[in-house]
């Protein structure tokens, strides 16, 4: 099955379900439904949610799962956090993000070519990737 577009195609506007129907027994219900916030989230940004609760949260894990460095992980976890309309502490994210530890491993991710510079300057700037 299909996923259920959450955007409308022309102008951007997030869509309203507005019809359900059970396969089993045929019966439809028409009006306007809530789709939840986690129906705003991109097929990418969905994807890192799952992946991120299967992780039981741990950024490590998250990190070796998909194969991202700590910064780039933190990234599109704030990046979800705001498409699901919350507000981040820019303070902490900045201060986490431009640690000496991660710093280094930025430095390593771009010698390994694990990322581009583009995205190193990118995730130096604070910016999802």
């Amino acid at each position: 099955m299909n996923q259920s577009p959450t955007k409308c195609p022309i102008c951007g506007a997030i869509l309203t379900i507005t019809k359900l129907h059970c396969r089993a027994c045929d019966t439809t219900l028409e009006g306007q439904f809530a789709s939840g916030r986690l129906m705003q989230l991109s097929a990418d940004q969905l994807q890192f949610v799952e992946t991120f609760l299967q992780c039981e949260g741990k950024i490590k894990a998250v990190e070796g799962k998909l194969g991202l460095s700590y910064p780039t992980v933190r990234a599109r976890l704030r990046d979800v956090i705001r498409a699901l309309g919350f507000e981040t502490d820019e303070s902490m994210d900045d201060a986490e993000a431009f640690s000496e530890e991660n710093r280094r491993q930025l430095l390593d991710d771009l010698a390994a070519g694990r990322i581009t510079s583009e995205t190193a300057l990118a995730l130096l700037r604070g910016e999802a990737v």
